[in-house]
């Protein structure tokens, strides 16, 4: 089995130094390495696929290295032998020649044998899960700034006893021990991650002794809770019972204190070091909403997960697509810009962020395989329009909280209603029709 624990560290000053310039030092790697990868790209798609741009011929792969996923230096290895003593010349990725060039980096410049070299070489492996990530239809790695730069990973090395950490480097550190590792399990890796109050530790453990999470089987299941999820009411039960929504960042309060930092901030000169503490005071106020709402949601999976159900029906929503902007309008005849009703969906866009359904799911995900239940994905498409009595399906049906159907008259609460459909749809999909089931 497979887990990951977190703690807060308790660096030095000097170590403390030390993690800082680490991660700008990482920083600038993790941007040259992804600005050679471009560059290699474009060498192929923009100047064209040969070596001489002259006469234009044909690239050879024995004198020259053309690929879309290429990096600059040497692709073929030629320290690898097979099993009997031939020389193998296998072609490296994009990822191995960048590994392969750290220790011309550290010769170089040699600031950078200040850091780990598992370090560095989780630091290349990091832009190639990026392009991994791009590949599989996601979006293409960005380049980093000190906003969203702020980790980086220990692959080995690392070593715990009581309340202090051994990093690489660094030497011992204290951290608060706030949950014990169980005996037995080892540690894999750690990541090291800059928050607004401090540094975090997160340490993955293994046991290969304990069998992983199995979930149940879909003709084992007989009954399921089915799951609205709202923004009056963060969640709906088909057995009519309703979850409140605190709206941590999008309440009066926490509205106003946030608007009174952020002018701070603007009034003060840029640069400046009372900018930088207003700014960090804004940073904390962020991660103390973040934080709550986190507690607040482990809670909510819990009272989910914790049902006696065999499997659980959620919503399998578009939740980027429901963020999306409106649409332009414009006057066909002056050409000006007319009201499309963003104005008013900024509103409900901070709303459904406040919610962060994304992340309640992922966590009734989580602890649902814990307790072996199956979770289920619904598609959502007119469950709360839908007649439960007779069928009928129309807009007009819902008003509010509402429901009302407009052929046979039956009323119930819009979003309980919702949440039996889904339930409804859940038992259809476990007796035989085709499923989508959360990993």
């Amino acid at each position: 089995m497979l887990t990951n624990y977190v703690y807060k560290l308790r660096p030095n000053i000097r170590q403390s130094n030390k993690m800082d310039s680490w991660l700008d030092m990482l920083r600038s790697t993790y941007n040259w390495s992804l600005a050679d990868r471009i560059a290699q790209y474009n060498q192929q798609f923009i100047q064209g696929d040969y070596c001489d741009i002259r006469t234009k011929a044909e690239a050879c792969p024995l004198t020259c290295f053309v690929s879309k996923n290429g990096a600059s230096g040497e692709p073929w290895k030629d320290a690898k032998t097979d099993k009997n003593g031939n020389l193998k010349n296998p072609r490296r990725s994009a990822g191995d020649i960048q590994i392969t060039a750290l220790p011309y980096l550290k010769k170089a410049r040699p600031w950078f044998a200040e850091i780990d070299s598992t370090v560095l070489q989780q630091n290349v492996k990091r832009l190639d899960t990026a392009y991994k990530n791009f590949f599989e239809g996601r979006g293409f790695p960005n380049f980093k700034n000190r906003s969203n730069f702020t980790s980086f990973t220990y692959q080995m090395g690392v070593k715990v006893q009581g309340n202090k950490i051994y990093l690489p480097k660094l030497g011992w550190m204290r951290f608060f021990n706030s949950r014990l590792i169980p005996t037995g399990f080892t540690i894999k890796a750690a990541t090291l991650r800059k928050r607004q109050d401090g540094w975090y530790i997160s340490i993955r453990i293994e046991d290969k002794t304990i069998p992983d999470y199995v979930k149940k089987p879909l003709n084992e299941v007989n009954s399921i809770l089915g799951c609205d999820l709202g923004i009056t009411k963060l969640v709906h039960f088909s057995d009519r019972y309703q979850i409140d929504n605190p709206k941590f960042s999008t309440n009066k309060k926490a509205r106003r204190t946030l608007k009174i930092r952020q002018r701070r901030v603007n009034r003060k000169v840029k640069g400046s070091n009372n900018r930088k503490k207003a700014a960090n005071k804004v940073g904390r106020f962020h991660k103390k909403i973040t934080d709550k709402r986190t507690a607040y949601q482990w809670s909510v999976a819990n009272t989910i997960v914790s049902r006696k159900v065999d499997a659980i029906a959620l919503e399998d929503l578009n939740i980027s697509g429901m963020l999306r902007r409106c649409k332009v309008k414009t006057d066909e005849k002056t050409g000006r810009f007319l009201k499309n009703g963003q104005s008013k969906k900024k509103g409900l866009n901070r709303s459904i962020s406040d919610a962060s359904w994304s992340d309640l799911i992922l966590k009734i995900e989580y602890l649902a395989v814990k307790q072996g239940k199956v979770v289920i994905k619904i598609n959502p498409k007119y469950s709360s329009q839908e007649c439960r009595n007779c069928g009928h399906t129309d807009k007009s049906n819902r008003d509010g909280e509402k429901f009302i159907c407009t052929e046979c008259g039956y009323h119930e609460h819009a979003d309980i209603g919702a949440a039996k459909t889904i339930r409804d749809r859940g038992f259809k999909i476990v007796r035989g029709d085709s499923a989508k089931l959360a990993v």
